[in-house]
Formats: structure tokens, C-alpha cells, sequence
């Protein structure tokens, strides 16, 4: 039944679907790209409707970007003072553009800013959000979305839609879909929205740099023999140099467990499991990771696994070939160490 706390609608005069275009420095992130393509298939199931983007503070060579690979349309929203992120005030002005334009469906890659800015946006529009839909269906008798999601238990999958309320909001992890082909034939209508922030909430006083330089030149997950992989264990992004200088020693690349991911120490192209990279190294050491069930399902075909891990009942323990219980801070030097020294002898 309706919500009596919101104002009813009409939700024939919503109409679209949207896509958030998440800007990293001078380019579109993949996520935002692969939803467009999504978005394309959902829009020719609600009868051909619109695909849109809107993007916040960037050119119209990224809007272009996204016309080639599937919108119809993007609106960049223009005002100085969002060039760099800030949750309340980019909801703010996303809220805005959102109410004007009134999509039916609006979609935001679930990376570490996009859960935090769906959740601002959702409550400003005083509607509902799946977050991290692994799946998104139409229903073609009630145009509902069907949000589709792994439970918390990982062990079923949960319908979601949201009837009474527009837009249906979702976000969606990185690499759930593939991202459509670039057509530099495809044209579309860029759209520029001046939009003033009523109140500055946010002062930036920090920008704080992950690892991506530090394991930049390393080889994807997928394709390496050894892979030394992190998870929340590591308690800071500098834990994840010892992995690096580990890798390197080993002739090996670095991975991650979703938690690392979430936590933004490492990109989500070095992610293991069941939303992320399923891999099949010679060996594999898993250091400061629990072994959820989720992360088990990547590994799976590795020829052998070592875990580091202070708690000897983690589930990763049980899972692995040798399982070394103590301070990674600790093992992992001594295991430095001792490969330097193998390598000088020979």
C-alpha cells in the first residue's frame, strides 16, 4: 500500500531511464558505461523509451563518450564548485536534474562514492534503491523493475521492486554487465543544466590516493600463476605494499576480496569472487581474508592455497592447503626476507 508519509504520484509522467556517470579525473568510469548498455535493454522493454546520462561537472567530450556507447542524451550538470565530490552537494544538484526530467528508472554503479551518493539521492526524491543488484528485469504488466540482489547469506537471490514510488532507483557493482561496443557513428543531445547549490555542507580537507600506481604495472588476476590477495584483515590500504613487494618477489600480481574493495584500497579490477574475477592460479595466498563464501567461489580452481590469518577458525583456514595462523605484519617480512635470500644464492 502507499506510503502515507510521501506525497502520492503519478507514475505515468515518468518516463526513461537514467544512468549516473561516475567522472574519475578526466574519464568516465567503466561502471557507468556498462549501465548505459543495461539501460539500453531495459529501455526497449518499457516500449523504446529514452536512455540517458547525467554527468556532474564534466566536458562535453565525456558526454560524448557516453553517446557512443549507448545514451540518448546527457545532462551535464555545470557549476564549478562540484568539480571535486562531495555526497550532499552532488545529490543535491543529481535531485535536481532527477525531478526535472522525472526518469522512470534511474541506475548507479555501486562503487565506494556511488553507495554513498545513492543513498543521499534516494532520500531526497523520498524513494526507494536496491543497492548491489546483481540482475535487473522489467516486468512487462506493471513496468516495475524487478531489482534483483543476493541476500546477505549469499545463499539466495531476492526480488526487489518499489510500485508506488518513481524513480526506481538501483545501484549495480562494477562488472555485473558487460559494456556495450563504442559507435563513434551514434549521436545524441547533450544537454547543459546550471544548477546552484543552496547550501554548502562539505569542506574538503583532504584527497588521500589508493595503491593503483603501486600494482598499476602488475598483471591481471585472471591471467597470473601466483596471486597474493588482501581482504579487510590488512587494516589499511598500506598493508597491501608488503603484498605488492611479495608479488613482485614471487613473479606473481595482487588481488583483493570484495571488503578491501569496498574499503577503497585497491580498484575493483583486482576483486576475487562471486562478484568479482574468478581465477585459477598455481598458488594462491590469501592474507587477512575470512574466506566468506562469496570470495571461496573465485578460487575454486586454484591448484593451492596458503592463508595468513590470526583467527585459526576463519573459514579460509579450512579451505586452504597450508594455513599459517599469526600477524601478517610479522610473516609476510619474514617470508620477504627469506625469498631475497633464496634469490641471492642463486
Amino acid at each position: 500500500m502507499p506510503c502515507r508519509l510521501w506525497p502520492p504520484i503519478n507514475k505515468e509522467d515518468y518516463r526513461g531511464v537514467w544512468v549516473y556517470l561516475e567522472r574519475e579525473g578526466d574519464r568516465l568510469k567503466d561502471v557507468g558505461l556498462e549501465l548505459l548498455g543495461k539501460a539500453r535493454d531495459l529501455a526497449q522493454k518499457l516500449g523504446g523509451v529514452e536512455v540517458a546520462g547525467v554527468l556532474v561537472a564534466g566536458g562535453e567530450d565525456l558526454a560524448r563518450e557516453a553517446i557512443y556507447h549507448g545514451a540518448d542524451k546527457v545532462v551535464i550538470i555545470d557549476n564549478p564548485d562540484l568539480k571535486i565530490y562531495t555526497p550532499a552537494e552532488y545529490a543535491e544538484a543529481i535531485a535536481r536534474v532527477v525531478q526535472k526530467y522525472r526518469p522512470e528508472i534511474f541506475l548507479i554503479g555501486a562503487t565506494k562514492r556511488g553507495r554513498e551518493l545513492a543513498a543521499y539521492i534516494a532520500n531526497t526524491l523520498a524513494t526507494g534503491i536496491t543497492a548491489d543488484c546483481t540482475a535487473l528485469e522489467i516486468d512487462p504488466k506493471t513496468r516495475d523493475l524487478l531489482q534483483i540482489r543476493p541476500t546477505f547469506g549469499g545463499t539466495q537471490l531476492a526480488t526487489i521492486r518499489t510500485p508506488q514510488r518513481r524513480p526506481q532507483m538501483a545501484s549495480v557493482r562494477p562488472g555485473v554487465f558487460p559494456k556495450p561496443p563504442r559507435d563513434p557513428s551514434r549521436t545524441g543531445e547533450i544537454i547543459v543544466e546550471k544548477v546552484e547549490i543552496t547550501k554548502r555542507r562539505t569542506r574538503l580537507v583532504s584527497i588521500e590516493k589508493r595503491l593503483e600506481k603501486d600494482i598499476a604495472d602488475l598483471p591481471p588476476v585472471e591471467s597470473s600463476d601466483i596471486v597474493v590477495a588482501g581482504g579487510r584483515g590488512l587494516g589499511t590500504a598500506e598493508g597491501f605494499k608488503l603484498l605488492v613487494e611479495l608479488a613482485k618477489l614471487l613473479n606473481g600480481t595482487v588481488g583483493a576480496s570484495l571488503m578491501a574493495v569496498r574499503a577503497g584500497w585497491v580498484p575493483h579490477t583486482r576483486q576475487i569472487g562471486q562478484t568479482g574475477k574468478t581465477i585459477r592460479p598455481k598458488l594462491y595466498i590469501a592474507v587477512g581474508i575470512s574466506g566468506a563464501i562469496q570470495h571461496l567461489m573465485g578460487i575454486t580452481e586454484a591448484k593451492m592455497i596458503i592463508a595468513i590469518n590470526p583467527d585459526p577458525h576463519a573459514p579460509i583456514m579450512e579451505n586452504a592447503d597450508y594455513a599459517v595462523v599469526g600477524d601478517y605484519k610479522q610473516i609476510i617480512p619474514m617470508l620477504i626476507e627469506e625469498l631475497k635470500r633464496l634469490k641471492n644464492q642463486s
